[in-house]
C-alpha cells in the first residue's frame, strides 16, 4: 500500500508545480523540456543491479516507445497550460478520468482483461459525464467559456492516447517483465528529442531565453515526474500486476487529493456543477472496479 499511497502522492506533487510555477516565474515550457533528462538520470540510478540500458532500433516497440515520448511532452505541455489556466482540479479530473479510453479500447479492440457488466458500462458513461461538469465554468465578463475548456479536454483524450498505445504495445510487443525499465526510459529519451526540437526551434525564432531557475524547476518537476511512474509499477507488483484494482484507486485517491490540496493552498472555487462531477468521478471509477473493489473489502 506504501507504493501506492506514494505514487498518488507523488502525481499531485506535479500538479502543485505548475500551479506554483507562475508564482515563482518559472517559465512552464523550459521546465517541462529540461524535467525530462532529469527524468532519465533517475531512472538511470533506480536501474536494478545487473540490468544496462541500450536502445535496440530494430525492435518495433523501440519506434512506438519513442512515438509515445513525443505524446507525453505534448501531454505535459498541455496539462501546466490547464493546471495555471483551468485550475488543478478539473486537469486531475482528466487525467484520471482519461482511463475511459483505454479501458473502452482494450474492451473493443483488444478483447483482453475481465467481462464488464451493467455497472461497469454505467461507470464509464458517468466518467464522460463527470468530466464536462467538473471542468465547466460560467464566463467571466469578457470572457468566452470555451477559452480554458479545451484544455482539460485535450488533457483528457491525451493522456487516454498515450495510456492506450502503452496498453497496446504492452499487450502486442512486450513480453518480459524485466523490459519495464528499458521501455521507459526510451520513452522518455522520445520526449527528450521532441523536447530538445521544440526549444530550439523556439529560441531560433526569438521565443525563448534560457533561464537558471528553469533547470531548478526541472529537478523538483522531473524527480516527481519520473517516480510517480515508478511507484505506480511497484504497486503494481505487490497487488501482482492487478490493474483492475491500481489503477481505479490510484485514479480516485489523486483526484480527492488534488481537490483537496486546490482547496486549502489555492482557495480553488468549485460551482455546484463542478462539485456534482467530482462525485460522479468517484462515483464512476467505482462502478468501473466494483468487483475489485468489493474483493478488497470482502
Amino acid at each position: 500500500m506504501i507504493y501506492l499511497v506514494a505514487s498518488i502522492v507523488l502525481s499531485v506533487l506535479l500538479l502543485l508545480n505548475f500551479r506554483l510555477f507562475p508564482r515563482f516565474g518559472v517559465n512552464t515550457t523550459q521546465a517541462i523540456v529540461f524535467n525530462y533528462p532529469v527524468c532519465f538520470l533517475t531512472g538511470l540510478l533506480l536501474m536494478p543491479a545487473g540490468q544496462s540500458f541500450s536502445v535496440d532500433f530494430s525492435a518495433t516497440w523501440t519506434w512506438l516507445a519513442l512515438g509515445l515520448g513525443v505524446g507525453f511532452i505534448v501531454t505535459f505541455l498541455l496539462s501546466g497550460a490547464s493546471t495555471q489556466r483551468s485550475g488543478i482540479t478539473a486537469t486531475s479530473l482528466a487525467n484520471n478520468l482519461s482511463l475511459v479510453i483505454p479501458v473502452t479500447f482494450s474492451l473493443l479492440v483488444l478483447g483482453g482483461g475481465k467481462v464488464f457488466d451493467a455497472l461497469n458500462y454505467l461507470g464509464l458513461g458517468l466518467a464522460l459525464v463527470a468530466v464536462g461538469l467538473s471542468t465547466y465554468k460560467k464566463p467571466d465578463s469578457g470572457t468566452s467559456t470555451g477559452s480554458n475548456l479545451w484544455l482539460p479536454v485535450a488533457v483528457f483524450l491525451m493522456y487516454g492516447f498515450t495510456n492506450t498505445t502503452i496498453n497496446y504495445m504492452n499487450v502486442r510487443y512486450i513480453t518480459a517483465a524485466d523490459q519495464t525499465v528499458a521501455v521507459t526510459l526510451t520513452m522518455v529519451l522520445g520526449a527528450i528529442a521532441a523536447g530538445a526540437v521544440l526549444l530550439v526551434v523556439r529560441l531560433v525564432r526569438g521565443q525563448e531565453r534560457i533561464e537558471a531557475r528553469s533547470f531548478v524547476a526541472a529537478v523538483t518537476l522531473g524527480v516527481p515526474n519520473y517516480l510517480s511512474f515508478y511507484t505506480l509499477i511497484l504497486a503494481l507488483s505487490a497487488y501482482s500486476g492487478n490493474g483492475a484494482f491500481v489503477y481505479p484507486v490510484y485514479n480516485i485517491g489523486v483526484i480527492l487529493l488534488a481537490a483537496g490540496t486546490a482547496a486549502l493552498f489555492f482557495r480553488e472555487q468549485l460551482s455546484g456543477l463542478n462539485k456534482v462531477g467530482l462525485a460522479l468521478a468517484v462515483l464512476a471509477i467505482a462502478l468501473i472496479s466494483w468487483q475489485e473493489l468489493n474483493t478488497l473489502l470482502a
